[in-house]
C-alpha cells in the first residue's frame, strides 16, 4: 500500500520533503535493482562477453551509494527560515492620492 500523507503536499513541509526523497530513493533502487538483474541475467543466459556490464553496474552503485549518502547523512529537512519583514536600505516612496478637483 502506498504511503497516504494526510495534509496539502508542500515542499516547503520537512517531513513532506523527507518522505518524497525517500521514496524518491526507493524507486532509484527498484530501478536499480531491475535493470542490473536483467542485465546480468541475460549476459549468462546467452553466454555473452559484455564486458561493459561490470562498469554499468559499478557506475550505477557508486550513484545509488551517494544518493544514499545524501538522503540519509546529508540532507537537512529542518523547517526553513523565514526572512523577517524588516527590510533595510531603499524604501519606495508613498505615492500621494490623486485629487478629485478639476
Amino acid at each position: 500500500m502506498p504511503p497516504r500523507w494526510s495534509r496539502i503536499p508542500d515542499r516547503k513541509d520537512a517531513d513532506f520533503r523527507q518522505l518524497d526523497d525517500r521514496m524518491t530513493f526507493a524507486t532509484h533502487v527498484a530501478l536499480f535493482a531491475a535493470a542490473n538483474s536483467g542485465m546480468w541475467f541475460f549476459k549468462i543466459v546467452q553466454d555473452v562477453d559484455w564486458s561493459w556490464s561490470v562498469w554499468v553496474t559499478s557506475a550505477w552503485a557508486m550513484g545509488l551509494i551517494a544518493h544514499a549518502i545524501y538522503i540519509f547523512a546529508i540532507a537537512d529537512y529542518s523547517e526553513p527560515v523565514v526572512a523577517t519583514s524588516q527590510a533595510k536600505g531603499f524604501k519606495p516612496k508613498d505615492k500621494p492620492a490623486k485629487s478629485t478637483k478639476r
